[in-house]
């Protein structure tokens, strides 16, 4: 049988693994190690004419069953996407804390291997690539901010001051110089001095951030509703009445914020939250103490996880047994998760990264994050995806990213650990409501702050009524309603700021996520199996979350 949608959306990856070697290294398509993407403009507009191409070519094509018929929806409903954020400007000019060409540049070699000496080749060629390749991103923000598409000073100010922490101007080591400290004799040599020609590129980097690009970005950080649309439809493959879900916020930060107050009651008798707060932090027994015996307890408990569930709530298959856990060599602080290469020579990685001031390693604030990264969260879905080789094509299983399906499914994962009975400790279910807090805090703030709404008057909290949201307003509530050490809140609030439509996918995904499980339940009845279910839904691969529904319904 003919499956030219598969054809073409194969053929696309390597299309675009060769204009963008940063994709392929972290996808592990090899042939492209030893190189950096060009940033320039003539970099940027050849993907984007890949884009407009792919996205003619399959739309043209009809599936030859349901599984094709659920690829070409998503290649067209994510491409489709891309064309859209190139046309207005987006995906050249987006700058933030937590997304850049600068970033992807540099998180890259976090993933390359060190085993051997053609190991070492390759970082050696990519290291010395640096230069050249951020001249040629110089060039495209400034073109791009000739035309009035620039990011929010604040973001360019805040990437700055990362440049400085990455390149050992301030607190902590240089992390190009450390990468290469233990290479191999008869590599040592050239590898220092590329290494400090790379660090040396991005410090110049970060002064022309501050002197160039921070005097030319906007005042305001929020992007206004035209922008914000198309963000938020780009990060949840759906289209949401935006004010609706401001509103849903504000009510779902109370649900929760009422279920943490008696959580908090079983922890200090009579107390508040913080009084609970407070005392699970004096308890020696919930801090690690180290960034090494974090790693340690973060290995253990995903492992156990891993162990638990294989067979019972889910089938995994043996490649999906490995998942490494690391403590990142930068310190901007958050979590993420990177999925295995298409051979699963490199496992699916889970990564926390801690800020220079965070002041403990606690265990209870982190074991739904280990959910959230791991099993049953962001490791079981893509992991599976990339191990279905034989219902998805390579894009699907390799490319395909939708934040509203995936940041949904983790919140998800974690709240179905509640509902299994991982959280019968008090402590670790107060970390997963404050965490839960912490992303339903992020709709109302994000949404807000962008589209310069006005705090309800008869708001939950009886908080700053009738006022406008601007930056100090979302710190001041983030603050107020979340538990985390300053460090990472700052880091945080510059993400929301900078990242718009992004925050909000979380809850946003697991709230269709339960819709569509109740949905399956209702048409199924006695029939209806939890763990089919999750197997049917992972086994699509990720879609945007109006494509998931429509799949989910035909199954």
């Amino acid at each position: 049988m003919s499956r030219q949608i598969d054809d073409r959306s194969n053929s696309y990856v390597d299309e675009l693994c060769a204009l963008d070697p940063i994709t392929a290294t972290e996808v592990g398509v090899k042939g492209h190690d030893d190189r950096l993407p060009d940033l320039s403009p003539d970099g940027f507009a050849a993907i984007e004419e890949l884009n407009r191409r792919a996205l003619a070519d399959v739309r043209a094509l009809s599936p030859a069953d349901e599984l094709e018929a659920v690829a070409q929806e998503s290649f067209l409903e994510r491409t489709g996407l891309a064309v859209e954020r190139a046309d207005a400007g987006v995906s050249r000019s987006e700058f933030s804390v937590i997304v850049s060409g600068l970033h992807a540049v540099r998180s890259v070699f976090d993933v390359m291997p060190t085993q051997t000496a053609e190991d070492w080749d390759m970082i050696a060629a990519r290291l010395a690539a640096v230069p050249d390749t951020l001249l040629g991103y110089r060039i495209t923000l400034l073109d791009e901010a000739q035309h009035g598409r620039v990011a929010a000073r604040r973001q360019y100010a805040e990437v700055a001051s990362q440049v400085r922490g990455w390149t050992g101007q301030t607190t902590g080591g240089n992390y190009f110089t450390t990468l290469v400290a233990d290479t191999p004799t008869d590599h040592n040599g050239r590898l220092v001095e590329l290494a400090r020609a790379a660090s040396a590129a991005y410090a110049e980097f970060g002064t022309f951030l501050e002197q160039d690009m921070a005097p030319r970005g906007r005042d305001a950080d929020g992007v206004g509703r035209v922008a914000y649309e198309l963000a938020s439809r780009y990060f949840l493959g759906a289209t949401i009445d935006l004010e609706e879900t401001y509103a849903w916020g504000w009510q779902e930060l109370r649900r929760i914020e009422d279920d943490m107050a008696a959580t908090a009651r079983r922890i200090v008798s009579g107390g508040t939250i913080d009084d609970a707060v407070a005392a699970l932090d004096a308890d020696p027994s919930r801090d690690c103490g180290s960034r090494a015996a974090f790693t340690e307890w973060m290995q253990k408990t995903s492992d156990d996880i891993l162990a638990r569930f294989d067979g019972v709530h889910f089938d995994i298959a043996a490649p999906l047994r490995t998942l490494d856990c690391k403590v990142s060599p930068v310190n901007d602080g958050g979590a993420w998760y990177i999925p295995p290469t298409d051979d699963f020579s490199r496992p699916g990685t889970m990564w926390f990264s801690f800020t220079d001031d965070t002041p403990r390693f606690s265990t209870w604030r982190n074991t739904t994050t280990v959910f959230h990264e791991g099993v049953p969260g962001h490791h079981l879905q893509c992991a599976q995806a990339v191990y279905r080789a034989d219902t998805l094509n390579r894009w699907q299983r390799l490319l395909c990213w939708v934040s509203g399906h995936g940041e949904g499914w983790a919140l998800y994962a974690e709240r179905l650990m509640d509902d299994l009975g991982y959280f019968t400790d008090p402590g670790d279910r107060m970390g997963f409501l404050d965490d839960q807090a912490l992303r339903a805090a992020r709709v109302i703030v994000d949404i807000g702050v962008h589209l310069g709404l006005t705090i309800p008057r008869d708001n939950p909290f009886g908080w700053r009524g009738g006022e406008t949201w601007d930056a100090d307003k979302v710190f001041e509530f983030m603050r107020a309603h979340t538990r985390m050490d300053d460090g990472w809140l700052r880091f945080e609030v510059n993400r929301y700021l900078g990242w718009p439509g992004q925050a909000p996918s979380y809850k946003v995904g697991e709230k269709i996520w339960l819709q569509a499980r109740e949905d399956a339940r209702t048409r199924k009845g006695a029939a209806f199996d939890l763990k089919q279910f999750h197997t049917d839904a992972l086994n699509l691969g990720s879609l945007g979350l109006d494509p998931l529904q429509q799949a989910l319904a035909r199954l």
